[in-house]
């Protein structure tokens, strides 16, 4: 039988708490329903008080870390609110998490949980995924961390993290699986309707700029492009409007952005066509040449690397009077 433990920090939101616990306890009465022996030991484990939760309007009681020897998987939900108090408000989770992680248990993030997870140094060089909106303000707490913001899943040494909101629930089928089996994961996938096949939050991703940084000359370069992404731009025009050299200017957008020049030119010129489709009536080729593009194959070929959609995919799921249409 696996121990699972469910962490209850401080500021938690309590739908990645009761969420989990709930799966994993669904899929030992299906097993028991089979005549099988339950396959999880699902608790609730805190500091040591009874924390608060969401802002203090619940409170969950939970086993003291204290009490528990070991464990098989840990589970850090997400947190609300500021993360820099979240993480002084649970630091004493994080040494807990490291024994236990040394002592072979395996460690899994929800969502903005992997702050959590990141302050423990675990994730140090490898792959982790978040909610998009954190996807900044993670990339400036924890820069060792190779943040893939497309992605739902990441699985590595024994460390699991999981894309945003919701989405935590790909991750538990994903454990799921791994522990129970696949025909128990696509049972659970069943029950509770969760898109098994699911691997990317790219279609939900939308590009405001990544400005919370310190070089004005960049936050000038990315406003200019915000304001002409009709227009053909090259990253030699932008380098000399600022007066820099193009491989210094390169240095230093990618540094601040966390994007290339061209990626940047590419993500604002895709959040454009996004809201045209989800807003307008216009075709394909008029949302095209909208945003600057001549050429149909480079746009539908960008246009879903960024979306993990096509133009026509994203359109149609997200456009209210193509709904009414095809109805």
């Amino acid at each position: 039988m696996k121990h699972i433990s469910i962490l209850v920090p401080e500021g938690a939101i309590l739908g990645s708490i009761e969420g989990p616990r709930q799966v994993f306890t669904e899929v030992n009465a299906f097993l028991e329903s089979m005549g099988n022996a339950p396959r999880f030991k699902v608790q609730l484990v805190s500091q040591g008080t009874i924390p608060p939760v969401y802002n203090g309007i619940y409170q969950v009681s939970a086993t003291p870390i204290s009490e528990v020897g070991s464990t098989d998987l840990v589970i850090i939900p997400a947190l609300d609110g500021d993360m820099q108090k979240n993480l002084e408000n649970n630091k004493a989770f994080i040494p807990w998490i490291v024994q236990q992680y040394k002592r072979g248990a395996e460690v899994a993030s929800l969502c903005v949980g992997a702050f959590l997870l990141a302050a423990t140094g675990l994730l140090q060089g490898k792959s982790c995924a978040t909610h998009w909106m954190a996807a900044n303000a993670f990339r400036q707490m924890f820069p060792g961390v190779n943040l893939v913001e497309d992605k739902i899943i990441t699985d590595e040494n024994g460390l699991y993290t999981s894309g945003g909101a919701f989405s935590y629930l790909n991750l538990i089928l994903h454990l799921i699986g791994k522990y129970a089996g696949r025909d128990v994961a696509v049972f659970c996938s069943k029950a509770f309707q969760i898109d098994i096949e699911r691997q990317s939050q790219s279609p939900f991703i939308i590009f405001k700029g990544q400005k919370e940084h310190e070089d004005e000359l960049i936050k000038k370069a990315q406003e200019f492009i915000e304001q002409n992404f009709q227009d053909k731009i090259t990253v030699d025009e932008l380098a000399g409007m600022l007066y820099l050299g193009r491989r210094n200017f390169e240095r230093r957008f990618k540094k601040a952005t966390s994007n290339t020049v061209v990626e940047y030119m590419q993500r604002v010129k895709v959040e454009a066509a996004k809201k045209s489709f989800e807003t307008s009536r216009k075709n394909i080729n008029e949302v095209m040449y909208d945003v600057g593009y001549a050429d149909v194959k480079a746009f539908r070929t960008i246009f879903r690397k960024i979306t993990g959609l096509t133009p026509i995919e994203y359109r149609n799921k997200y456009n209210r009077e193509a709904i009414v249409l095809e109805a």
